[in-house]
This record gives structure tokens, C-alpha cells and sequence, in this order.
């Protein structure tokens, strides 16, 4: 049986709705990446590293539905008091966004969008401290919705205390 109402390819019912929330990734690209070993791949004693990791990210608005989000991770080996190795990755990527509620859009930024990103940031990390000499580096996976989800809970924790703080008059 014919569906009464086809569209112009012949497929009914795959007309996008506009109104229709939307967070897609439009391109993604390494924006900045640095790499440091002090004494090259030369380690005094038994190879067994300290590892450092630090996440951030960054937001800036491109147009009124395009947002850049930038990964940055930082790690950094030490051996004994010693350090190995210094990598700074920054993975950046551009996202389509639109008709998401306040919520849904930070959600998006700050756990969508870098959980998207983090493979692409993983794997530059990996190949540049394999360059410069060292074993293979390959960093576990990344929570990010529990990381938004703490930052929100720390958030309200300490919107929460500023309100109880009494007033100095």
C-alpha cells in the first residue's frame, strides 16, 4: 500500500523539523599541541612513571548556531623527582547547535561535545610521546557526564552556603 503523503524523494515522514533540538559535530581539528622532554628519551633508573592528567575545556560562540569547543589535556610523566615528559594537546571541534533548552546546551558543552572530542585528543597524545621515545601512552577512558554532573553538584553546594552565610550590616 502507497503511503498518502510522500515526499519529494519518495520517502514519507524524514521531512526535518526545524523546531527539532540539534547538537552536531561539523568539524574537528587539532588546534595547538606541544611536547617536552628535558632529556629526551634517556631516563635515569627503572621506568616507572608518575602520570599527571588535566582536562579543561573552552566555549566561544562562532556564529549564532556554531559553537568551537576546545579539549585541552595536559600530562605529565615524572620519574622519581624527574621529569620524563610534558604533552599538551588541544583537540577542538565545531558543533552545530540549535533549539537546545539552557540545560541541554551546557550539558552538550561540557559533556557531549568533549566526550566527542577526547578520541581524536587520546590518540594525538599517544602518537607524540611514542615519537619522542617513550612507551606507548594510552589514557582510560573519560567520564564526562560524571564530571558535569560533579561540577553541577559543587555548584549548587556552594550556591547553597553563600545563601545560608548571614549578612554583615
Amino acid at each position: 500500500m502507497a503511503d498518502p503523503n510522500p515526499t519529494a524523494d519518495g520517502v514519507a515522514g524524514t521531512e526535518a523539523d526545524p523546531n527539532a533540538p540539534e547538537f552536531s559535530l561539523q568539524s574537528v581539528y587539532l588546534k595547538d599541541c606541544s611536547f617536552e622532554a628535558p632529556k629526551g628519551p634517556r631516563v635515569e633508573g627503572q621506568w616507572n612513571p608518575n602520570i599527571n592528567l588535566e582536562l579543561d575545556t573552552a566555549t566561544e560562540i562562532l556564529s549564532p548556531d556554531l559553537r568551537e569547543i576546545v579539549l585541552r589535556i595536559s600530562v605529565t610523566a615524572k620519574n622519581g623527582d624527574a621529569t620524563a615528559f610534558l604533552v599538551e594537546v588541544q583537540q577542538g571541534g565545531i558543533f552545530a547547535v540549535r533549539n537546545l533548552g539552557e540545560e541541554d546546551y551546557r550539558r552538550a558543552v561540557a559533556s557531549i561535545g568533549p566526550n566527542v572530542l577526547f578520541p581524536y585528543a587520546r590518540a594525538q597524545i599517544a602518537n607524540l610521546v611514542t615519537q619522542g621515545g617513550f612507551p606507548q601512552l594510552l589514557l582510560p577512558p573519560v567520564n564526562f557526564e560524571l564530571l558535569y554532573a560533579r561540577s553541577r553538584a559543587e555548584a549548587a553546594e556552594a550556591q547553597t552556603q553563600a545563601a545560608q552565610q548571614p549578612l554583615n550590616s
